[in-house]
């Protein structure tokens, strides 16, 4: 029987921490959306959107997120019944339709992106940059290899 190396149990901790501060940060997305009537995930598609600076499909809003087609569907669907995303006709795919911000989609957009601005400051307050840059390094890095690891299975 196997046995985790020191490595593995820290990086378990590490591992452990990260759904801690996914399921914290998903609930303070919630409540800053709020009065917009965005959710966590409905943030996340538009911003997808808005900063890929174009209109995007449900996969690649998907693969970008890391979510499913499926659940990009649904979300999109939503945020197309709050007027916040169009579907426009693509050029390249004719049953792949392009998902656009509309002008409401915009404004609340750019409304959730000041009020996470002073959320964000408040956040970062006592913590130092390299301590912020390590931390982006280790979360790419670990993302990367799961990337790799989930396209050669």
């Amino acid at each position: 029987m196997s046995e985790r190396l020191l490595e593995g149990k820290f990086l378990t901790e590490l591992v452990l921490e990260v759904f801690r501060v996914n399921g914290l940060l998903l609930a303070a997305g919630n409540r800053l959306g709020e009065p917009l009537q965005l959710t966590s995930a409905r943030w996340q598609v538009m911003g997808a959107i808005h900063l890929s600076g174009r209109s995007l499909t449900v996969a690649q809003i998907a693969r970008r997120m890391g979510l499913t087609r499926q659940a990009v569907q649904r979300i999109v669907n939503d945020l197309a019944g709050l007027d916040m995303v169009k579907l426009v006709d693509n050029p390249d795919h004719k049953r792949a339709h392009l998902i656009a911000l509309t002008d409401h989609g915009q404004q609340s957009y750019a409304a959730i992106d000041q009020s996470q601005i002073d959320w964000i400051n408040g956040l970062a307050n006592g913590l130092e940059k390299t301590q912020i840059t390590e931390a982006i390094k280790l979360l790419k890095g670990l993302s990367l290899q799961l990337e790799q690891a989930q396209e050669n299975s």
